[in-house]
């Protein structure tokens, strides 16, 4: 199990409030925001510093979502928790999804922590950091991304009723974020020199269904797209039940609307999905892949799936694999289940070993490595427009639009070919290529 790294004592002058985040880009998106707000108030805040002194105040935004998160989240909050206990930092405030779900536990459990707050606690969290929640910078954050992409949150909260998933016990149900002010917000982003927005919720589909009372996502795509400096707008977390086609018209009319779409299908049997609670069917889930890739000719498709979800048997798992051989998507994640308290699958018998699991999620991405080395293949000798992220060793790294940081792709440019500034896009002609890399060369 990973976990964050203590960073070393090094004396230093001012002492400030240093946040750490683990877990998904929500998370993120939710420390960007607190700091925004402690900037704004005049308070020193930094994000997972490597130096510390004993006049430090320490927050950590935690993941409560999967056994291997909470471990994390456990481990990282006991680490500081000994620090403060040494006298080598001064308090350790805890928030996120793990302590909205199990505060009482983790305060009589963990008692040097100073104090427990949940996902929406904002205000609270600033009073006790001796900071007012600031109207005035609603949409502005302190980005923990480079400043040419971030991570853009259109909702909190979740309405679906998937059996395996705590999110809804963690986040609540879904809320819409005003379009009016997502607008501000991207403004003031490009305004500050982000390209790109990955827009994030629980169920990006639902966006507007609760404050307009109808699917509002294609109306803010078309919004959003008309922010100048906005170059790429891209599309994560969008739930296939329901989905609403109109956004894909959205897609083709906007060259700066990535032809990218992040849909989580989880499983494809009939019985999995219907006790996964999924509201969709094998049939209808294929159908929409393919109205998807027949309305966006070229677009990317990244699904997750689970392996070993309770009554999964070995012939479930084979009619998966066989449809990812089939259906070959662009980019796939896959996950063992983990056995949640208080969902309603936590109901049934957690029935699969953890090596059966294990072994079934290994299959799926050895299947998917070959797929990924196929189509990659297909690049080699055509040229894409590339977002430059960093510089590493004798390669920039950047990405295409088919690609989203931390979990896609990459494209590793020659240095030695062409100079590209971090943030700047750049044309790039792919000369070779790898399971999950390309390479290739800067063209004018």
């Amino acid at each position: 199990m990973n976990t964050k790294t203590v960073p070393k004592i090094i004396p230093v002058k001012q002492p400030k409030i240093n946040v750490i985040t683990l877990g998904c880009s929500k998370n993120i998106y939710d420390s960007e925001v607190l700091m925004g707000q402690l900037r704004g108030n005049n308070l020193n805040v930094v994000h997972e510093a490597n130096e510390i002194n004993k006049d430090d105040i320490i927050v950590i935004n935690t993941c409560g979502f999967i056994d291997n998160a909470k471990q994390e989240s456990i481990d990282t909050i006991l680490q500081y928790s000994q620090l403060k206990d040494e006298g080598k930092i001064s308090k350790v405030i805890v928030t996120g999804c793990l302590s909205e779900r199990y505060k009482p536990e983790l305060e009589s459990e963990i008692t040097s922590v100073d104090a427990f707050f949940g996902t929406n606690d904002l205000q609270n969290i600033l009073h006790s950091l001796g900071a007012n929640y600031r109207h005035e910078l609603i949409g502005e954050r302190l980005l923990t991304t480079p400043s040419h992409f971030a991570y853009f949150k259109i909702a909190e909260g979740c309405n679906r009723p998937c059996s395996f998933c705590a999110i809804p016990l963690m986040r609540g149900k879904h809320v819409s974020t005003e379009m009016d002010a997502l607008v501000r917000e991207a403004q003031i982003l490009a305004a500050n020199g982000t390209k790109e927005l990955i827009l994030i919720a629980q169920d990006l589909t639902y966006y507007g269904l609760d404050i307009y009372g109808k699917r509002n996502l294609d109306e803010l795509l078309r919004r959003l797209s008309d922010v100048n400096g906005i170059e790429w707008i891209r599309l994560q977390y969008a739930y296939p039940s329901g989905f609403p086609m109109e956004i894909l018209d959205a897609m083709n009319e906007r060259d700066n609307i990535c032809k990218y779409l992040d849909m989580p299908l989880q499983h494809i049997t009939d019985n999995m999905l219907k006790s996964m609670r999924r509201g969709i069917t094998k049939q209808k889930t294929i159908d929409i892949v393919n109205q998807i890739r027949d309305k966006v000719p070229g677009i990317a498709m990244r699904t997750t799936l689970i392996c070993g979800y309770p009554g999964e048997t070995e012939r479930d798992f084979e009619e998966m694999l066989r449809w990812v051989e089939d259906t070959k998507f662009d980019r796939l994640g896959c996950f063992t289940y983990s056995h949640e308290e208080k969902t309603h699958a936590h109901q049934l018998v957690d029935d699969v070993p953890e090596e059966v699991k294990q072994a079934r999620v290994d299959a799926i991405m050895e299947v998917q490595q070959g797929i990924s080395f196929d189509i990659n293949q297909e690049k080699v000798g055509q040229t894409y427009k590339v977002l430059v992220d960093r510089k590493e060793g004798d390669f920039f790294i950047g990405r295409t639009e088919f690609d989203s940081p931390e979990v896609d792709n990459e494209v590793l440019i020659d240095a030695s070919t062409g100079y590209a500034a971090n943030g700047s896009f750049v044309n790039v002609t792919i000369d070779r290529a790898e399971d999950f890399d390309l390479y290739g060369q800067i063209v004018k």
